[in-house]
């Protein structure tokens, strides 16, 4: 069903159900998992946190210590995984990745948003549902850690 599967991580709670929903998915299809983190870097998000080359290398440690917890939880399921850490923006950069890594499935957290936040700006979710050249999940699910399929 799937070889690859590329879990988007960015540690909160949607991030959260993200990686434990891939990594059983990885766990019961034998799959390969691509942990990615994407810090995203574009010229408005830098200047609305009033960033400088200090704040970059800030966010590039809280990610270092947000993917070390997701290579934990990998690691005490028994999942073969690789992690990576990209800049940019977040759909080009996970679409960029998926194809890179010949990902069958990209599993992302399901962020709601309000009706403003939506109309005003596009969801990375409706950005990658255009973009990705494979299967997208959205997840939602609340699912427990298990060391077995």
């Amino acid at each position: 069903m799937y070889a690859r599967i590329l879990l988007c991580y960015d540690g909160s709670r949607e991030g959260r159900l993200a990686l434990r929903e891939g990594a059983r998915l990885a766990q019961i299809t034998g799959a390969q998992v691509i942990l990615l983190a994407v810090v995203e870097t574009v010229a408005g998000n830098a200047l609305a946190q009033g960033a400088d080359a200090g704040a970059l290398v800030h966010q590039q440690a809280d990610f270092r210590a947000i993917l070390d917890e997701g290579r934990q939880r990998l690691a005490a399921m028994g999942l073969v995984h690789e992690v990576r850490m990209e800049f940019g923006e977040p759909v080009g950069k996970i679409t960029w990745v998926a194809t890179e890594t010949g990902a069958d499935l990209v599993v992302i957290g399901h962020h709601k948003q309000g009706f403003w936040t939506r109309w005003i700006s596009r969801s990375v979710a409706a950005g990658l549902s255009d973009e990705l050249g494979c299967s997208l999940l959205l997840a939602q699910t609340v699912i427990e850690d298990s060391g077995s399929p």
